[in-house]
């Protein structure tokens, strides 16, 4: 009988395009199906909790594949590490029954987004963050803050997501929102149960105009409200997002 096993990971996104397989290019699955067929000698399906763009990094994650060989879990990640690429890290592995999904069965995520908010940019934060370099108000966190209140809570995001997308339900629960000062780094944190294409970009590219003071954070209820895509602000890039928790029911 197959094993399903579940390998939680950790990784750096650039230089990658992405999660999913591509063909002809660099992804974090093809990386992760590379080190399990070096470590088991078979190609095996590997499914993935959520699918980051380019350049977005995970300080969790979690994936799973099956396979009926016996290698012991608990020297399963420094057999995977070896072989990995190194801008990945397997943190553990475990066996899961064979109905639990990595997908379906997630009850919220949790994203961070970071961005160095300085006139001098930090060459050691190239790549992990969003520099940016322009004026923002005095009061700029309290804005973000009074801004990131409307976001909580069930609504429908449709003005929050890519144009393009085909998503039919664009309604999503907010569970939380959190703007965190740190010196010149501003970290926001937003979890839910689930996401839109680009709606943590686009929510983070909205609260830096309420920053800068060409958004106001009293109308971002009626913006969120309106569901329209050209009343939200820009997209932010993708360099400072970071996956950071994944909860499974």
């Amino acid at each position: 009988m197959p094993m399903k096993i579940l390998l939680e990971l950790t990784y750096n996104g650039a230089g990658f395009a992405g999660y999913q397989v591509q063909p002809g290019k660099v992804t974090v699955q093809s990386a992760v199906q590379d080190a399990i067929e070096t470590v088991y000698g078979e190609r095996y399906p590997v499914k993935g909790c959520s699918r980051t763009d380019a350049g977005v990094h995970a300080l969790q994650y979690f994936a799973t594949f099956e396979t009926e060989k016996s290698i012991p879990l608990d020297r399963l990640p420094m057999a995977l590490n070896a072989a990995m690429d190194s801008r990945i890290a397997v943190l553990s592995a475990r066996l899961v029954n064979d109905d639990f999904h990595v997908r379906h069965d997630v009850e919220y995520k949790e994203y961070e987004y970071l961005i160095h908010a300085s006139a001098v940019p930090d060459p050691f934060k190239v790549g992990r963050v969003w520099h940016f370099p322009k004026k923002l108000c005095e009061d700029y966190i309290a804005r973000m803050r009074s801004a990131s209140e409307a976001f909580v809570g069930k609504h429908n995001f449709s003005g929050f997501m890519s144009v393009g997308s085909s998503v039919a339900d664009t309604v999503r629960t907010v569970k939380y929102l959190e703007i965190i000062e740190e010196n010149e780094l501003i970290r926001i944190r937003i979890a839910a149960d689930g996401f839109l294409y680009n709606m943590v970009r686009i929510i983070v590219g909205t609260l830096i105009e309420v920053a800068a003071g060409r958004i106001e954070p009293d109308d971002m209820a009626d913006i969120i409200a309106s569901c329209d895509r050209s009343r939200a602000g820009m997209t932010a890039p993708p360099e400072g997002l970071y996956l950071r928790r994944v909860e499974f029911l």
